[in-house]
This record gives structure tokens, C-alpha cells and sequence, in this order.
């Protein structure tokens, strides 16, 4: 069997570093990505992966990480794996232009430019994965979670017309949509409140304080998993003859997937409130 080699983003915690672990298990090749210069130190010399820098808001290093994976594998990069993101929370109006941008940027446009980086060579050997990490919130909507929803709901849609377009081309693209995993998400979702939000001028203030108190309390621990269980499907993803185009995680996210089918947006607004 030839080597089967994996791009992973955003391995310096949660989802990816589980993925990296696993896969690294199994026997797969790991290019695991991650900022901090420290995370890199550990992913390479404690979890025997290869590790470079990747910031999905910064092009010059999108290029250069997708540049080295291709040369380390003699143009044949089995499989990618979209993972590194990050949540804004706040009400859609006190949200700044600037603030959306960078969430696109980081959870949306990133993510397109490393995918169509590797596309090229997955041609060439007539296959390949490609699998994004999504969200229940790319499902379905919440109230105070508009930028991440706007960009899940984006990768979404990309990720679907993909699939759709290269049919033939022995490449398969699949979702992953978690629901809550144990993760450093609410710490980091925390850092982006304070960051960009203005509470104190905010007509929402006052659920501001209290969804804040939430996330230091640790968020909702109702149907959280660890991020082991999206590892789990990720291998599928990779390993299987016939992968799903959507592996769900967590309760949450088959309810929202029958919900969604099922119910009319008035009843859909009611529960997504309740959140």
C-alpha cells in the first residue's frame, strides 16, 4: 500500500489534535498545523507528527504550508482536513464590517485557498479527500452566533457544489457537523467577545453579561462529547470505499439535521432561542 499522507489544520487542540492523533495511530503520514511555535514543538516532538504554521488569515502562510505538504509528498497528498476555525459571538448589529471580514477570513477564504491549493495535484492522481469541518451551527441558525453561522453556513454550501463538481474526478468531499465538543472553542469564543464586541454600548448588554458567565462557567455540558468522537469520523471519512457526504456528532446535531427537515422556521426560531 502506497503512503497515505493528511493535511490537518488547527491541531494545537480539540478536533485537531485528536485527528492528528488518530490518524497518526492508523498508520497515515500528518502534516498537523497550528500557530504558536510552542504547539508546533509539541506536535512534532510529543505526538511524532509533522508540524508547520498555517494562519488561515495570513495567504503567504497558506501558500507556503500547502507548498511544503506537496513537495514532502511528491505531489501526492492523500487527504485534507479543514479544521482550524475560530467563533465571534455577538448580536449581528454590534458586529463591525471588519469583524465579519476576519471571520470569513479565517473560517471561509482560508479554507477555500488551501483546498483549491491541493485539488490540482488530488487531479493528478485521479483521487483524494477532502473533508471540512463544520458545525450543528452550519445547519441551523442561533441567536448570538451570527458570524460563525454565516461562515458555516458559507463552508456549507462550498463543500456541497465541490462535491458536486468533481464528480468523476476519483476526489470525494465530506462535512463533519459536530455538535458541542470539549475543546478550548468557548475560552477562544470568549477572547473574540472581549476583542470586538462593545457591551457596554450594546442594546443586548444584559445577555451579553449573562452568556459571558456561561462560557466561564464552562458553556452547556448537556450532550457534550470529546473531540475523540469527530476523530472517529473523520477515519471513516478517509478510510471508507463510500464516504457520507455529512457525518453527524452528537445529539444536537441529528436532531437539528431531522428538525430541520421537519419543522417550520417559526418553530425552528423558538428552539434555536432557547440556546
Amino acid at each position: 500500500m502506497s503512503e497515505r499522507s493528511l493535511l490537518i489544520t488547527g491541531c494545537s487542540s480539540g478536533i485537531g489534535l485528536a485527528s492528528a492523533r488518530e490518524m497518526k495511530a492508523r498508520g497515515w503520514r500528518v502534516f498537523a498545523t497550528a500557530r504558536k511555535p510552542e504547539d508546533l514543538t509539541r506536535l512534532k516532538e510529543q505526538d511524532g507528527v509533522e508540524s508547520l504554521y498555517l494562519d488561515y488569515a495570513e495567504p503567504l502562510s497558506i501558500e507556503a504550508a500547502a507548498e511544503h505538504v506537496l513537495q514532502a509528498t511528491g505531489g501526492k497528498l492523500t487527504a485534507l482536513f479543514n479544521n482550524g476555525a475560530y467563533g465571534q459571538p455577538g448580536a449581528v448589529e454590534d458586529l463591525k464590517p471588519h469583524v465579519l471580514r476576519a471571520q470569513f477570513e479565517a473560517n471561509v477564504f482560508g479554507w477555500h485557498d488551501l483546498t483549491a491549493r491541493v485539488i490540482p495535484a488530488m487531479r493528478a492522481q485521479g483521487q483524494g479527500r477532502i473533508v471540512f469541518c463544520s458545525s450543528v451551527l452550519g445547519l441551523v441558525a442561533a441567536p448570538y452566533r451570527g458570524a460563525y453561522c454565516a461562515a458555516k453556513f458559507a463552508i456549507e454550501a462550498l463543500a456541497d457544489t465541490l462535491r458536486m463538481e468533481l464528480v468523476g474526478s476519483g476526489i470525494k468531499v465530506s462535512l463533519i457537523e459536530p455538535g458541542p465538543i470539549a475543546s478550548r472553542f468557548l475560552e477562544h469564543a470568549l477572547e473574540a467577545y472581549r476583542r470586538n464586541i462593545d457591551l457596554e454600548a450594546s442594546a443586548h448588554a444584559e445577555i451579553y453579561r449573562a452568556r459571558i458567565a456561561r462560557l466561564k462557567a464552562g458553556g452547556s455540558q448537556t450532550f457534550k462529547l470529546g473531540p475523540e468522537a469527530v476523530a472517529l469520523k473523520l477515519v471513516h471519512a478517509l478510510e471508507s470505499h463510500s464516504p457520507k457526504r455529512r457525518y453527524y456528532v452528537t445529539v444536537p446535531s441529528y436532531a437539528a439535521a431531522l428538525l430541520r427537515r421537519v419543522l417550520p422556521a417559526r418553530a425552528l426560531d423558538a428552539i434555536a432561542a432557547l440556546n
